[in-house]
C-alpha cells in the first residue's frame, strides 16, 4: 500500500492538496484492507473505509471505488462529477477530468469498461458498457464512447466517432 502511496505522491508532483490524491490515498487503502487478518481487524478497516470514501466522496465529488481496477499513474484532473463504475479497469498512465462516467451501459449488465494504457479521458465524457479502449487512445471533451476503442485512436461526438490518430499525436501521450 505505501509503495502505491509514494507513487501516487510523485505522480501528482508531491501536491498533498490535489483532491485527486485524496482520492487514490482512499483507493489505495480500501484496496490493501481486503488483506488485513484476522477477519475482525478487516471488518474495523472495512468500516473506516466506508466513511472515508463516503467523506471524500461528498468532498470531492469523485467516486472511485476500490472493487475498480486502477494501474500506475492513474491521475484524476480537476474534481467534480467523476464516477467510476466498481467494475471498470484502468491500465498505466490514465488520466480522467471532472464530469467524467466510466462505468455501466445497462444495469442488468454489470460490466465495465476496460481501458488500456496512456488513456485520456477528456472533460464530461462517458465511457460506458462492455467495451474495451486501446492503447494511447484520447477521448474528447463530452464524447459518448459506446463501442471498442482500438490502439492509438481519437474518440469524439455523441455517439463517439473513432478516428486513427496521427504519429506525432500518439508520441505525445
Amino acid at each position: 500500500m505505501f509503495q502505491n502511496i509514494k507513487a501516487d505522491f510523485r505522480t501528482y508532483r508531491g501536491n498533498f492538496g490535489a483532491q485527486g490524491f485524496w482520492v487514490m490515498l482512499v483507493y489505495r487503502f480500501g484496496r490493501w484492507r481486503y488483506g488485513v487478518r484476522p477477519a475482525i481487524l478487516r471488518k474495523f478497516f472495512s468500516l473506516t473505509y466506508k466513511l472515508l470514501y463516503k467523506f471524500i466522496q461528498i468532498i470531492t465529488g469523485i467516486e472511485l471505488p476500490c472493487e475498480a481496477e486502477v494501474g500506475k499513474g492513474f491521475i484524476i484532473d480537476h474534481f467534480g462529477g467523476i464516477v467510476v463504475s466498481g467494475y471498470a479497469k484502468f491500465g498505466d498512465n490514465c488520466r480522467i477530468r471532472n464530469g467524467v462516467v466510466v462505468g455501466l451501459k445497462n444495469v442488468e449488465d454489470p460490466v465495465g469498461p476496460i481501458i488500456g494504457n496512456n488513456v485520456d479521458i477528456g472533460t464530461g465524457a462517458k465511457v460506458l458498457g462492455k467495451i474495451r479502449v486501446g492503447n494511447n487512445v484520447l477521448i474528447g471533451a463530452n464524447a459518448v464512447v459506446l463501442s471498442d476503442v482500438p490502439d492509438n485512436s481519437i474518440a469524439v461526438g455523441v455517439p463517439a466517432v473513432v478516428k486513427a490518430r496521427n504519429q506525432s499525436e500518439s508520441s505525445a501521450v
